[in-house]
C-alpha cells in the first residue's frame, strides 16, 4: 500500500511537521545545542542522539521502552547514509545534484521516497515504517545543517 505524505517547516524553524490528508499525524523537532532530535510518528516516538566528532553517527532510539533500536552512519562526502533498524540494513541517498530528492532503499528497491525544498515536501511510502519515515527526514536534516554550518564558516572570513 502506497502512502503519500506531505512534511512542512518554516525557513527558520526546527520543526518539520508531517501531515496525511491534511491532518497531522507526526513532526520531528531537532533540540538546539544538544544534537538530538525528537520524532512522533502515528503515535510512536523516537530520539535521534547523534554522537562524535569528526566521524559522526546517530543512535535511534525507541522511547516506549528507551532502547536504541538502530543506527545512522553518514558519508564523509554528505550525499550517502546506511541506516540499520531492529537488524535490518537500508540505504540512504541523494537522488539529484539539487539534493531535493532523496530515497530510502534496500536490494529489493526504494521504500521511501522524499522530495522537497527547505521549507515543504512529499513522501511516498510503500512501507509503514515511522522510524525509517523520520529517519528519511532527520538525515537531510543533519546533511542540510552541515552545509549550511560549512557556508557560514566559510563566509566568515569574507565579511572580516
Amino acid at each position: 500500500m502506497e502512502t503519500s505524505l506531505i512534511w512542512s517547516k518554516g525557513v527558520f524553524s526546527s520543526l518539520y511537521q508531517i501531515y496525511s490528508n491534511g491532518e497531522l499525524i507526526g513532526n520531528l523537532k531537532e533540540k538546539a545545542f544538544s544534537q538530538s532530535a525528537k520524532g512522533i510518528f502515528n503515535d510512536k516516538e523516537y530520539i535521534f542522539k547523534t554522537n562524535g566528532f569528526f566521524k559522526q553517527s546517530t543512535d535511534i532510539i525507541d522511547c516506549s521502552d528507551n532502547k536504541v533500536i538502530g543506527k545512522i552512519e553518514y558519508s564523509k562526502w554528505m550525499t550517502k547514509a546506511v541506516i540499520s533498524i531492529n537488524n535490518k540494513t537500508v540505504y540512504w541517498k541523494y537522488d539529484n545534484i539539487w539534493n531535493t530528492k532523496w530515497t530510502i532503499f534496500d536490494s529489493d528497491g526504494i521504500l521511501i521516497s522524499f522530495k522537497g525544498s527547505t521549507t515543504k515536501g512529499q513522501i511516498d511510502s510503500n512501507l509503514d515504517d515511522a522510524s525509517l519515515i523520520l529517519s528519511g527526514l532527520f538525515v537531510t536534516n543533519y546533511y542540510w545543517q552541515i552545509s549550511a554550518t560549512i557556508m557560514i564558516v566559510a563566509l566568515i572570513p569574507v565579511l572580516v
